[in-house]
């Protein structure tokens, strides 16, 4: 580390993680940065774990955070899972930090999910002195307070978003609150205590979250990898020292790119115009199987010129056949981190693109997609029901939240959601051209009524009305840009069916597949049949 002169502002900030999080006070609303690994400030929430377990001190906080932060199992918000510590938290994301969703479901914190997008927006409302977030995102959803408000267990009974009628329209307002205390993560701090993120993987909501909590009287800790001994470039500093209360120089294991990879320059190095015209050409092929006919069927949506977004677990799968296809120099895919143009990373990874053609802040990127920025996005999906609701948040006892899968999935203007027609034990062999079943899965994925509604097919339908579509000016003037000319397709290992008006239309299915058998019989409702084609078809055999 570098010695920055005595003289400058730095000097009386820099502190131990242990001296930085004694500063958060009891009943604080403290709100942290990081998308899953990247990030996420390990340092200052492992240290303030240690505090409360050795201290009890501080108690009663409440949580804020948009992007999931965790390893599934220890790390990030997994640190801060303790009874006593939090008294409420507001996440955009569970599945990452499940001590966080066994506190809520033993009822000992108050607990709200809300769209990630939502969230780090709402920050900058907060910074701003505005009264809430007033957004279109979340109608026809569990987050809608007609259907709960995004409160998921019966402690929880303060209504932090409702229903407002403006020019004639429906919106939710998700209401501000006081912010006093953030831990946030850069790369490093020069002499005025300015932050630079150019080794991070991303920019995230770095200086929401420091207006924010500026703008309360708070306190700021950051993270860092080193400090600077001379001022850096104006234009790259990212939070201003003016908003910074503390900095901790943190050792090297807590401060890895990502919770999967110490360091990859492909990550926040530019790419070079040779590999940008040759993205992808590295990629090893997805393996033939149930992945590979989904992800090949779902490519076939994908057009050259698109602004795509490509969501976490079997639509990963796309990009590798993209890939394949020589498409991904025609289609720029972003990730709802900030990251534009490259290869999205995977796993504990995913959240940091390789060689990116820009990383932008998080919140602006909502922006975009909020607006109708995206041409095209292929989700996965948990439950589907007949009148198009998806749920990826909730199942039985078990809770991830949504992310960014209500922003995206509201507003992208061609949406794919990627599941198989069941799970659990499913097995199938392809021959010949033909598609066959060896085993079923024990669990249908298909169901009269989904258990969660965070995709709403109820809006999405009432968007492809004809009503909608050809009545009136005044009808098509209240319809957002995204809801113009959307396309909602519902792409299995078997069969595809396309959201219409009326419902759910089965459109294609497998050669080899009994339409009775393979694919009526596994679903809990009837689709809409008129016309059905062949579905594309791969080779090779996968359990699933």
């Amino acid at each position: 580390m570098n010695n920055p002169p005595q003289n400058m502002p730095l000097t009386g900030k820099l502190c131990s993680a242990e001296q930085a999080v004694s500063e958060i006070p009891n009943g604080a609303t403290l709100v942290c940065g990081g998308f899953i690994g990247a990030g996420h400030p390990e340092a200052l929430s492992r240290a303030l774990e240690q505090r409360f377990l050795s201290s009890r001190n501080p108690a009663g906080l409440t949580l804020v955070y948009a992007a999931g932060q965790g390893d599934g199992r220890t790390r990030g918000l997994n640190h801060l899972a303790h009874a006593g510590l939090l008294r409420r938290v507001i996440g955009g994301h569970w599945g990452l930090a499940p001590g966080l969703w066994q506190l809520a479901q033993a009822e000992e914190i108050e607990a709200y999910n809300f769209p990630q997008g939502v969230i780090c927006q709402l920050l900058r409302d907060i910074a701003a002195g505005r009264p809430g977030c007033l957004t279109h995102v979340g109608l026809g959803t569990f987050v809608d307070p007609q259907n709960g408000g995004g409160r998921l267990n019966s402690r929880t009974r303060e209504e932090l978003v409702e229903r407002l009628d403006v020019r004639g329209r429906s919106w939710l307002l998700y209401h501000a609150f006081p912010i006093n205390a953030g831990m946030i993560r850069a790369t490093a701090a020069d002499p005025f205590g300015n932050l630079l993120v150019d080794e991070e993987a991303l920019i995230g909501d770095v200086l929401p979250i420091a207006q924010a909590v500026h703008n309360h009287d708070g306190v700021l800790l950051a993270q860092v990898r080193r400090v600077l001994d001379r001022p850096a470039p104006p234009q790259q500093v990212r939070v201003p020292g003016r908003l910074v209360s503390r900095i901790v120089v943190a050792e090297e294991q807590d401060h890895w790119q990502t919770f999967a990879e110490a360091f990859n320059p492909g990550y926040c190095c530019p790419a070079a115009s040779a590999d940008h015209a040759n993205v992808g050409s590295d990629l090893p092929p997805l393996p033939l199987g149930i992945r590979h006919r989904i992800a090949a069927r779902v490519c076939n949506e994908l057009h050259p010129g698109d602004i795509a977004n490509l969501g976490i677990g079997l639509p990963e799968g796309v990009s590798r056949i993209a890939a394949e296809r020589g498409l991904l120099s025609e289609v720029t895919l972003t990730l709802e981190s900030g990251a534009i143009g490259g290869i999205p990373a995977a796993g504990l990874s995913f959240g940091a693109s390789l060689r990116p053609e820009a990383v932008i802040d998080q919140p602006s990127q909502f922006d975009f997609y909020d607006g109708g920025g995206l041409d095209f996005a292929a989700l996965g999906a948990a439950e589907v029901d007949q009148s198009g609701n998806v749920n990826v948040s909730r199942f039985g006892s078990k809770f991830a939240g949504v992310g960014g899968f209500i922003n995206i999935s509201q507003n992208a203007r061609r949406l794919v959601f990627c599941c198989t027609l069941t799970a659990d034990g499913l097995e199938l062999e392809i021959e010949d051209g033909r598609l066959r079943i060896v085993r079923e899965g024990r669990v249908r994925k298909f169901v009269r009524t989904v258990g969660h509604v965070s995709f709403s097919g109820d809006a999405a339908r009432a968007s492809l009305s004809p009503a909608m579509v050809s009545g009136s000016s005044h009808a098509a003037n209240r319809r957002s840009a995204s809801d113009r000319q959307r396309k909602v397709l519902f792409v299995t290992e078997r069969a595809v069916f396309r959201l219409e008006p009326e419902g759910l239309e089965l459109i294609e299915i497998a050669a080899g597949i009994d339409l009775q058998r393979d694919v009526l019989d596994q679903m809990e409702f009837m689709p809409l049949i008129r016309s059905v084609r062949t579905m594309p078809l791969s080779s090779g055999s996968q359990t699933s």
